[in-house]
């Protein structure tokens, strides 16, 4: 942000010297600092997901053209999921060590492969290596981008959550809207690549340099804090961040963060749980609404939950996220039981449920984040927002293991 104190000159007169303190830069520069690093993280986490939703929406679109089988509807959900945990899981052993710059373009090169190798898809194949590119894109961006908060005001993290959030509810209804407006799915992909160009736009041109040049100098501290990042010193290099941390630091400073990480994938578990082994389920007979269409207002309805808490954090911050997960816990048990029972009489109980779901999965994510980044030295910050980033994909990983066979299980039953 650069908000530094102003240098002081001296004046000298017929009576003696005086020190006189020089004006401060306006205060709409270090305004303009500020909003250029929220807008720049929002559009971040918005782009940094919604090609991943977006281009996971046409992967499901062109297999089903395809005629695929369960086991290849499982495949996409490997594919989708695998590459993100494996990027994930070797984050705290080193990834986020690895220079800002090159790993945000790799992110962005993924994302519009990704839309590129779906677009011209004609075989499972191919679709399967788009979803690989959408998650290594994914994956790879959400590492980076919450490592690089820690170098910046924490008020970042709120916008790049609620960036994370809108992508969820805009790039399904992006995508849903443009194939009813008339295009093709290849056409509506191909129209999509500018996401991937503003990602980088706003990595490169939006957001400041996250540290002065010259740290002894205020008045240029304070302008260099203004400058974008190209052309200037990336926040890799500075001196005090987590590639200085041994290996004993950095499992010290992981085994505090078990407090952050399980209440959060056990959030995601029960969340995931519900949506990919529920949703479906929860079918009612006594609503104009189609199947397919109570499936998807339940969609939109928890990605609007989302939405809506991953942005709250102004409003509302919560300390103790394991109650979170516990609330999460009784909404599957609640929803389970209702599959099993079906005493709940009408859709619009579900619909405020799978609402109040999403709202608590939202906020679980940027409260825990949050947390950390007011709990943890400087020193350990970047590590540790690299690290606590397994948390949801844990969470869906596990979730998908058991929910899955139940799915399928409660089917043949019912």
């Amino acid at each position: 942000m650069g908000g530094c104190a102003g240098s002081r000159r001296r004046l000298s007169d017929s009576e003696g010297e005086e020190t006189v303190p020089e004006p401060r830069l306006p205060l709409l520069d270090r305004q303009s600092a500020h909003w250029k690093n929220a807008v720049g993280f929002w559009l971040l986490g918005l782009c940094n997901n919604f090609s991943y939703v977006v281009m996971l929406s046409a992967a499901h679109d062109i297999l089903s053209h395809e005629r695929t089988s369960g086991n290849q509807s499982h495949a996409v959900l490997l594919a989708d999921i695998l590459p993100t945990l494996v990027i994930k899981l070797l984050a705290p052993l080193g990834l986020h060590l690895l220079p800002y710059s090159p790993r945000v373009l790799v992110s962005g090169i993924c994302a519009a492969g990704s839309f590129v190798l779906v677009a011209f898809s004609h075989s499972v194949g191919t679709s399967l290596c788009g979803v690989v590119l959408a998650s290594i894109s994914s994956g790879l961006g959400e590492v980076t981008f919450l490592s690089l908060t820690a170098f910046y005001p924490r008020a970042v993290i709120s916008w790049w959550s609620s960036g994370t959030g809108g992508a969820g509810l805009l790039g399904a209804l992006s995508y849903l809207g443009l194939t009813q407006a008339g295009l093709s799915p290849q056409h509506t992909l191909l129209s999509m690549l500018g996401v991937p160009a503003v990602l980088l736009a706003s990595y490169f041109l939006l957001l400041t340099s996250p540290e002065p040049q010259d740290p002894g100098g205020e008045e240029e501290a304070e302008s260099a804090a203004r400058q974008p990042l190209i052309g200037t010193e990336a926040p890799e290099s500075k001196p005090g961040s987590s590639s200085s941390l041994s290996f004993q630091e950095r499992w010290t400073v992981f085994k505090g963060l078990l407090w952050y990480i399980v209440p959060l994938v056990v959030v995601y578990f029960a969340e995931y749980f519900i949506n990919q082994g529920l949703f479906e389920l929860l079918f009612f007979r006594n609503t104009s609404l189609s199947h397919a269409q109570q499936y998807r207002w339940y969609q939109m309805l928890y990605q609007a939950g989302v939405f809506a808490s991953r942005s709250s954090l102004r409003c509302c911050q919560i300390r103790f996220t394991w109650a979170l997960a516990l609330l999460q816990c009784l909404n599957l048990v609640f929803l389970l039981a209702d599959v099993w029972f079906g005493f709940l009489p009408s859709i619009y109980l579900v619909f405020l449920i799978v609402l109040y779901e999403g709202l608590l999965g939202g906020a679980a994510y940027v409260n825990t984040f949050h947390n950390i980044a007011l709990e943890t030295s400087d020193e350990h910050r970047e590590f540790a927002m690299a690290a606590t980033c397994i948390s949801d994909t844990l969470g869906i990983s596990l979730s998908g293991l058991l929910a899955l066979p139940l799915h399928d299980f409660l089917c043949q039953l019912s």
